[in-house]
């Protein structure tokens, strides 16, 4: 390496997260996120999320400074941009048409997650900046050496993608809807803050789910059996099979490994008609969020996706004092339920300069449409206005 500042750290790349141990890793993945976790990165290696033909091959980095290790980051090789939710297809689409190949890239993510984690997780005292520095200079290093076109930071923190905007990764903004609990003591204490037309909307629509004779239920903990599990991966395969001809980024064995070793941050939310599961969804948490994963239904009932996903993640959220709820990506009917817009951030570095500097141009303008977006999405919230009185 030609700068002084990798001098001081060194790092290892390693083809699978069983290589670096559950020891290592969650050393400094264990504050973070459920989804940073080596159980959750294991179990989507151990049962073929990953690997294989899936198009995500683990580059994982370990970060050394002299013998200990300080750090880990989750790094994949990609054949595809499929399960990312940040979409490049357009700059695939680009290089192709000039001959040269975009695929393999390197991606920091957690697969097929769209949520917002840690990536680069660390511990310790040491230059921050050098370290950064040292890392993005090892990555375009090792884009070289293994021919491939890009790298791409996913869903990361805002002041990690700004850190990494200074090492000529490009700052890209997307948008998402999230709930946040502003100390509400119930559901209908949080219904208050609506204005009266959208309140009565809510209330509406939670009803009609009743009037329909269909039950929901929360499972958590010992509640929630592995029969449940089984009975949500066939709703989750059904649905991927309606929309999309395929049975799913996820195996069973995923989700009943998800069961065997992190049941401690799993709620499943089950929706009965005359004593029959008819829908599930799945939500991961800790104490600080809740993210609605996955969700599936046999029947065709009226605002049970509503109640399912969102009204019952919020309920859960207010009852153990979580401060937000990730829903998933996209859709703006979350806006009228009280989810807000925020920004999501990922950072880009394309090898060829000529298509790195049109990528910039590219973000910049789409930046531009996206305060548009926002600022729009923010007069549909339906909370009342509180006058200069209250």
């Amino acid at each position: 390496m030609s700068s002084n500042n990798t001098l001081l750290f060194t790092f290892k790349f390693f083809t699978s997260i069983e290589k670096i141990g559950q020891t290592t890793w969650n050393a400094f993945a264990k504050e973070h996120s459920p989804f940073c976790h080596y159980n959750f990165l294991h179990n989507l290696e151990a049962t073929g999320c990953v690997g294989g033909q899936t198009g995500w091959h683990p580059q994982h980095v370990v970060i050394y400074q002299g013998a200990e290790p300080i750090g880990v980051l989750p790094l994949y090789k990609k054949t595809h941009s499929y399960g990312e939710y940040v979409f490049d297809f357009a700059w695939a689409n680009t290089y192709r048409e000039y001959g040269i190949n975009y695929y393999p890239k390197l991606v920091s993510a957690i697969p097929y997650t769209p949520v917002t984690t840690a990536k680069l997780m660390t511990a310790g005292c040491y230059d921050k900046n050098a370290l950064l520095t040292a890392l993005c200079e090892t990555i375009e290093q090792q884009l070289s050496n293994l021919a491939m076109s890009s790298m791409h930071w996913l869903f990361v923190e805002k002041s990690v993608s700004e850190n990494l905007s200074k090492h000529k990764q490009l700052m890209r903004h997307s948008v998402q809807f999230q709930w946040f609990n502003k100390e509400y003591k119930s559901f209908e204490d949080y219904l208050t803050t609506f204005n009266s037309r959208k309140r009565k909307s809510v209330k509406k629509e939670r009803l009609k789910v009743i009037e329909q004779e269909v039950e929901v239920k929360r499972l958590q903990g010992d509640m929630l059996t592995k029969q449940d599990m089984k009975f949500f991966y066939h709703c989750y395969k059904q649905t991927y099979l309606k929309r999309s001809g395929h049975e799913g980024y996820l195996t069973e064995q995923f989700f009943e490994q998800l069961y065997i070793n992190m049941l401690e941050n799993l709620m499943l939310v089950v929706a009965y008609k005359s004593e029959k599961p008819i829908a599930s969804a799945l939500f991961i948490y800790d104490n600080h969020q809740l993210c609605g994963r996955y969700w599936g239904a046999l029947e065709d009932i009226s605002n049970l996706h509503f109640e399912c996903c969102y009204y019952q993640g919020i309920e859960f959220c207010i009852e153990n004092n979580i401060n937000t709820f990730n829903p998933g990506t996209q859709g703006e009917h979350k806006i009228l339920r009280g989810f807000e817009p925020i920004y999501c951030y990922s950072n880009h570095f394309l090898g060829e300069l000529a298509f790195h500097d049109a990528v910039a141009k590219f973000i910049d303008k789409e930046t531009e449409g996206l305060q548009q977006y926002k600022a729009q999405a923010e007069l549909l919230l339906p909370y009342r206005k509180i006058s200069s009185n209250e």
